[in-house]
Order: C-alpha cells, then structure tokens, then sequence
C-alpha cells in the first residue's frame, strides 16, 4: 500500500498479473486493472495500479489468464430461454422426428391428465412433415391425451395435438389470423396441428392460462436466464419482445438487487407469438414504470416478416415452386406508411426501433422508411434491422448511410439446419448468407446476438467463432457458408461487446475496459488470440463480474 492511499481512494479491487484485452483500440492490452463503487478506475502496469491498493482492498490475481470486457448480446429472447430450462421439455433442434416424440411420450407419463407440454426446439427441416394430418395423430398418440405445444427453431411456428388445439377452440371454421397461418388438411380444412407466425399466438395464449402464478414463474425464468448468461461472460443484453410481464420481473429483480446483467427492452408494437394481450402504445406509456438502473426499455419493436423456410419472409425474388407447384412471392407484413409513422414516433418519444427483417425485400422496406424519417427529423437514433442475413448488396452501403445497426442474429453463419431448409425454399440463394464481411467494408456498426433459445443455448463462443471461420463449429453439417465474408478475430471480439454496447445505448457504460465504465468483466480460460480459431467454440469462462462483483464462477 502507497503511504498516500487512504481507504477512499483505494480501489476496492484489483486485477493483476493479467493478459487483459481491453477492447479500447487506444490501449488494446494491459497488465492490471482497479475497480471501485463497480467502475474502471485505471488501467495500466502492475506498478501502476499497485498505487491503488489499500488495506481493504481485494486483490485477483490472474497469474496470466485473458480477461476481456464482458460480452454483450444485442439479441435473445431471455425469458423464454430461461422457462424453457426450467419450466418446459427442453430438446434439441438436431433431434427427429420420432425422438420428439419418444420425448413427449416419457413426459406425458409423468405429468397429470391436464398438464401442458410444451417446450422446442424443432427443426425447420420438419415443417414439410408436419404439416399434414398423419404428424398430428402421431403427436396426439405420443402425448397420452395431454396438449402439447412445441416451437419450431425460429421461434415463429408452433407444432399443438388435438388436445391443444381444443383448449385453443381452433376447429376447420376458425379463420386465420392476421399475418398468420393455420396449416389445414387440403380435403376436410381440419386443421393438422402446425401454426405458423400469428397463429402460433393462439397456442401460447390458451397455456399461459394454465399457469398459476405467472409473475413468479417470470421471475425465475428471468433470474435463471441471467445466470445462463452470465456463465457464458455476457454482463449485458437486449430481449427482443419485452412484453409486460417481463419488465415487471425484471423491474421486481433489480430492486432486490437479484438482476446481474445491463438488460434492454424492446417493446412489441403489436401482437407477437408470446400470448400476451398488452402490446402498443399501452405497453409503451408504462416503459418508465417498470425502469431501473439496469433495466432499460428503449427500443420499440416491429416485425416486418416471418422466416424463409415457412415461406413468409419476405424476398425480392420468389420461393421455388411448392408441392402445388405455386412460386411464392412474400412481402412485408406492414406497408410503408405504417413503418414510416412508427419510427417517427418512436424517434418523438425518445426511443429507438429493433425489427425483424428475415428477407432482403423487409430490409428494403426498413432502410426505405429510415432513410423518409431521416429527411425529415434529420439524424437519429440507431435503428436496428434484426438478422439482417439476407440484403440485396446495393442495401448494404445504406446501413452506415442511415445509421442503422445490423443485428446479426441468430448466430448461425455456417451450415446447420437453417440453411438446409432455406436452401429447400430459395435454392442457390441460401449461399448467400449473412454478408457479414461486405458489410463490416462498408462501415455498418454490426452487433452480434444469439436469439437465443432458437439457438440451444446462448454460447457467444460458438457463435464467435462460427463467425471467423464460417464452419460449423460442432461439424453436425460440413463444409463453409459463404468463407468469403469471414472476420479477423479482433474485429469479431468488437462485434461481441464494444459494438453492441453502442447499439444498445450502452456505449458509455460497457462494452469495453475503459476508465469510468461499468466493471463488467470475463475471465477466460485460453488466450484467444494464441489458439487455432477452430477452437474458439470451446472457450470456458472461470469468471463473470457484473459491477465489479463475481457473479459466476471463482479464481
């Protein structure tokens, strides 16, 4: 201890001996770092910093790890990841068709007569399968007279038995819903169990009405989700349908000092596939009831389209013919006007917009209305186009143009399921996936989300390395996806926290190790930056702290 610190200059932690990647291009590395009242107070040398120290203060010593700023995720779905781990039949989207529902079966005779079975995530791949009478017997067999819902690998689609669609009173007269679909068998028009995009809010409604107490079950789901994430080194992220609930358990969270993690809402303008009834301009007018220090609802959000493999996002070129021999073409859910007046108003209200974008022709659409509210209020918040994985290229110069972020969501920019199954609907043009290095040229700010739970698990290290490599990190389906759009590793780190801080309005207070900031902190277990990217994937992090407090892991 320096003669000259005093208990209130003293830091109150520090490390040391480290290999710390700052991710501040101004100073990448340094050796040490001190934290007090859970912010950056320096950075340096070990002799720099050891002038910090007090007789309280506690010392880490990483004998040589990696430390980085903790990981940001500009895009989940928190709440529903962490239901699924504790509430629901969680599986894999690498599962088939009969070990779905062997899966259903073992939880059938384990639950009561009135249970609900819900749970994901099944692949895209399957869609063709299920949207026939036959897969609806099949799941009305495995799941003993109990209602079954299962989500699909986007999150958009839902697969019910009879039961659920009972308890739904979904018959052959009910009518689709608005931007929604309820596949029928093409004799009867019975419907055969498979939901997709708005209709799959049908389902999800009449379960959340079995459910007792729901604002505990959001709580927990909430604080597990946090703790998931947290084991991963992410300290702060944006869930990209908040819908009231969530605000409330999160707001519940924060005040009893239980939320670990920088959290960004984004409220739904209209009906989403969660099965709540409070969406719009009364969901938006209570956004600051519901505010805390880390609980931020910023954002609004719009959804322009659904996904290709269901045919619904909306593309500039047509979908290969279906099994009728109809070409599909796809446009957005919302004309332009419409999205012109939300954005205006979000900007009005002080917020900014995150929408969903699957197909090139929705991101015309969102840049096309940026760029009318640009002439009008002049520059403004950073929009976000979320997945912005297929883009016509004379689109891709317009995203730094207009200020508006790409969220690279989910993180799949390999081969894998997904790209099996859009390939099926658009043919060569499923090559043509995620264009991250195209746009990263033309200067765009890109932000990396897991959308997780339709990824299994929100493992940025998979996702980050899938990103340099543009390999499928597990090897479940080979080869490359597009290797002429991979990133440097540096550039990849960015994308993984000091971008998606910016996007999220977090610049100033996370994203990287800088003085003043947040002490939001990943200790790792290897050297990123000296081991094949091939094995970037099986990263662990020892460490997570969240305002300078260990919130996973030990040293």
């Amino acid at each position: 201890m320096s003669q000259s610190t005093s208990r209130s200059t003293a830091a109150d932690l520090i490390f040391c001996n480290g290999l710390i990647y700052t991710v501040d291009r101004a100073r990448p590395w340094a050796q040490a770092v001190a934290v007090k009242d859970g912010r950056i107070a320096a950075i340096g040398t070990n002799d720099d910093i050891e002038a910090l120290r007090g007789p309280d203060t506690e010392v880490v010593d990483l004998a040589g790890r990696m430390m980085m700023p903790g990981l940001v995720d500009v895009h989940n779905h928190h709440t529903r990841g962490g239901q699924l781990d504790m509430f629901e039949t969680s599986f894999a989207a690498s599962l088939t068709y009969d070990e779905i529902l062997a899966l259903v079966r073992t939880r059938a005779e384990k639950i009561g007569p009135d249970d609900w079975i819900c749970g994901g995530i099944w692949s895209s791949e399957l869609v063709a399968r299920l949207g026939h009478t036959a897969a609806k017997a099949d799941l009305d067999a495995a799941s003993l007279g109990r209602p079954v819902m299962l989500r699909d690998d986007s999150l958009h689609n839902r697969w019910v038995n009879s039961r659920a669609l009972a308890l739904m009173g979904v018959t052959a007269e009910t009518p689709d819903p608005p931007d929604g679909h309820i596949v029928r068998d093409t004799n009867t028009g019975a419907p055969v169990g498979l939901l997709m995009e708005k209709a799959s809010s049908l389902a999800e409604r009449a379960a959340l009405k079995s459910v007792k107490d729901p604002l505990a079950r959001e709580m927990a789901s909430t604080k597990r989700a946090v703790e998931i994430l947290n084991s991963y080194g992410v300290t702060a992220y944006q869930d990209a349908n908040t819908t009231l609930p969530m605000l409330k358990a999160l707001n519940a969270l924060d005040r009893k000092g239980l939320l670990t993690a920088w959290c960004v809402g984004s409220l739904p303008v209209f009906d989403t596939l969660t099965g709540t009834e409070v969406f719009g301009e009364p969901l938006i007018a209570q956004r600051n009831t519901y505010r805390t220090t880390h609980v931020r609802p910023d954002f609004i959000k719009l959804f322009m389209d659904g996904v290709p493999p269901t045919r619904t996002a909306a593309m500039l070129e047509a979908y290969k013919p279906d099994e009728t021999g109809h070409a599909t073409v796809c446009r957005s859910f919302l004309p332009l006007p419409e999205v012109v007046y939300w954005i205006a108003r979000a900007e009005k209200m002080g917020l900014a917009v995150k929408v969903h974008c699957a197909g090139d022709a929705a991101v015309r659409d969102i840049l096309d209305a940026v760029e009318i509210v640009r002439q009008f209020h002049g520059p403004g918040p950073a929009h976000h186009i979320a997945h912005a994985s297929f883009i016509a290229p004379s689109d891709i110069p317009r995203f730094a143009k207009l200020n508006v972020v790409a969220d690279l969501c989910p993180a799949i920019w390999f081969p894998c399921a997904i790209t099996v199954a859009n390939k099926a609907v658009i043919g060569e043009r499923a090559d043509r996936y995620w264009p991250n290095k195209d746009l990263h040229e033309a200067g765009a700010l890109m932000a990396a989300g897991s959308d997780w739970p339709v990824v299994g698990l929100p493992d940025p290290w998979f996702g980050l390395e899938g990103m340099v490599t543009r390999r499928n990190p597990k090897g479940t389906h080979p080869g490359t996806l597009w290797p002429e759009q991979a990133l440097d590793l540096a550039t990849v780190l960015e994308i993984y926290t000091r971008n998606p801080a910016r996007a999220m309005g977090l610049g100033d207070i996370t994203g990287s190790i800088e003085v003043g900031k947040s002490a939001d902190l990943a200790v790792l277990d290897r050297n990123l930056f000296e081991i094949p990217v091939d094995t970037l994937s099986k990263t662990k992090v020892l460490a997570t702290y969240f305002e300078g407090r260990c919130v996973h892991g030990e040293l």
